[in-house]
């Protein structure tokens, strides 16, 4: 028998799917409300957060919200880039053909940005994923690079996403400019125990499920095991799922659990 069919699922909601089951947690909507804030606001916002905890869960999820002609969105995941990599990369999102030169570059994206705001009436939303390994030459240059009219308007929305280590790089000295411009700042946390087995029982209920799945006993060995990340409880379930039906269990014990768990950490 088909795991999703034993189970009374439309589909695996464990696994990605051209379905997204977006399960909105408290830690979700608080994420989905400070982003909202930076966009009315502008300037530099931090999102930071221990990985599978659901970063670029939310930050996707609220990019395919946002008004598509009014916003434009520039997602750049290459954070180990050089100075004139980043500089040719960020030109190049912004529609512009890139330069040899960094000044020109420079030039050619602040008007990019110029012309977005007043002409287009977008604005311009630059995610830097992986911000944590940014090199302090290039995170130097962001205030710099988004500093219009003498600094007294923000015309861009700039956020950098990455592990908690970020919050210490931008801590030294040498980015307290940087750090001083900062309008919204947030680290996003593991779900709680109780959390997290509500995070498993929505997670089954999006993919149609009207059944009991799990034992109260292995939704609890789930939700301890996984450390409140929705990535790791997303792994254990569906390695949980497919031993489970190897094993013919209508309903997956702990004892399924626990060898999920260890074929995981294998």
């Amino acid at each position: 028998m088909d795991y999703t069919s034993r189970y009374g699922l439309e589909y695996n909601p464990f696994v990605k799917n051209v379905r997204e089951s977006l399960v909105e947690t408290s830690q979700y909507r608080e994420v989905t409300a400070r982003l909202n804030y930076l966009l009315q606001i502008k300037g530099f916002g931090i999102l930071t957060g221990n990985p599978g905890v659901g970063k670029t869960t939310s930050i996707r999820n609220w990019m395919k919200s946002l008004n598509q002609s009014a916003n434009k969105v520039i997602y750049i995941p290459l954070s180990t880039l050089t100075v004139v990599e980043f500089y040719r990369h960020m030109a190049f999102q912004l529609g512009c053909e890139p330069a040899f030169r960094k000044a020109e570059n420079f030039r050619m994206i602040q008007g990019a940005i110029r012309r977005m705001v007043i002409e287009k009436k977008m604005t311009p939303i630059i995610v830097l994923d992986e911000a944590n390994y940014m090199k302090n030459a290039i995170l130097n240059d962001l205030k710099i690079l988004f500093n219009f009219d003498m600094d007294s308007s923000n015309k861009a929305v700039i956020l950098l996403t990455g592990l908690p280590q970020l919050s210490a790089v931008l801590s030294l000295n040498i980015h307290e400019p940087l750090r001083q411009r900062i309008t919204m700042n947030y680290n996003l946390l593991p779900l709680t125990l109780d959390e997290s087995k509500k995070y498993l029982v929505d997670k089954l209920k999006c993919a149609g499920c009207h059944q009991e799945v799990f034992e109260r006993n292995a939704m609890e060995a789930i939700a301890s095991s996984a450390s409140g990340l929705p990535r790791v409880i997303d792994k254990i379930a569906n390695t949980s799922l497919l031993i489970g039906n190897q094993m013919n269990e209508n309903i997956i014990t702990s004892d399924t659990v626990m060898k999920a768990v260890e074929d995981n950490v294998l």
